[in-house]
């Protein structure tokens, strides 16, 4: 299949450029990677920003064969999913408080990496914005007349792309913050009050997308 069949090439700077103003603005994911990466380390963060983006790949793929449409017309099946996500970010930050106590268990090692890749993973399938987002801002930048897979499946690269060249950014910068917590006491107040910046953030998603 030629994912490039009938694409408008300005449609897709456009999409590009879309994409990157909202990755810019604060949500779930940056929030939660930045958590990651201050109080983990780059090597965990980057393993989050790889799970972030097959969540966001399989929620496109799925936006392209039509589930995403499925998703925006049933108010129940995006309810179940709104706030399967909203106690999933409650779930994470009750496990990074807990895990304050013991810094040993964030040492990042390969279950660790696999563990923290299967969370940024989960966190996005169970974000109904970003089904939102294919459904709602994709047609937009489709061209008429041409094949509508292959084009929805390239724009919806397009995004996951853009989306984690922020993502990346944003653990690299964070990553720089990991010095502070060389101290445990310190380490250990830090990680709390990551904890309850990450409840914080799951308020902020019930609200932004109810």
């Amino acid at each position: 299949m030629d994912l490039t069949a009938g694409l408008d090439w300005g449609a897709v700077a456009g999409l590009a450029g879309t994409a990157l103003l909202i990755e810019l603005t604060p949500g779930p994911n940056m929030a939660y990677l930045a958590v990651v990466a201050a109080t983990d380390g780059r090597r965990v963060g980057y393993a989050a920003v790889a799970g972030v983006a097959l969540g966001l790949a399989l929620v496109g793929l799925a936006a392209a064969l039509g589930l995403a449409a499925a998703i925006q017309a049933s108010p129940v099946l995006y309810q179940v999913l709104r706030w399967g996500g909203v106690a999933y970010l409650l779930w994470l930050a009750w496990d990074g408080w807990r895990g304050a106590n013991d810094a040993s268990e964030f040492a990042p090692q390969g279950s660790s990496l696999r563990r923290f890749f299967g969370r940024g993973l989960v966190t996005n399938l169970l974000n109904p914005k970003a089904a939102v987002f294919y459904v709602s801002m994709l047609p937009g930048f489709v061209t008429p007349g041409a094949p509508v897979l292959p084009q929805t499946l390239a724009l919806s690269a397009t995004f996951v792309l853009v989306a984690s060249g922020v993502h990346l950014s944003i653990v690299t910068l964070a990553g720089a913050a990991q010095r502070l917590l060389a101290d445990p006491a310190r380490e250990r107040v830090i990680r709390r009050a990551l904890s309850l910046a990450l409840v914080a953030v799951a308020g902020w998603f019930a609200w932004g997308t109810g």
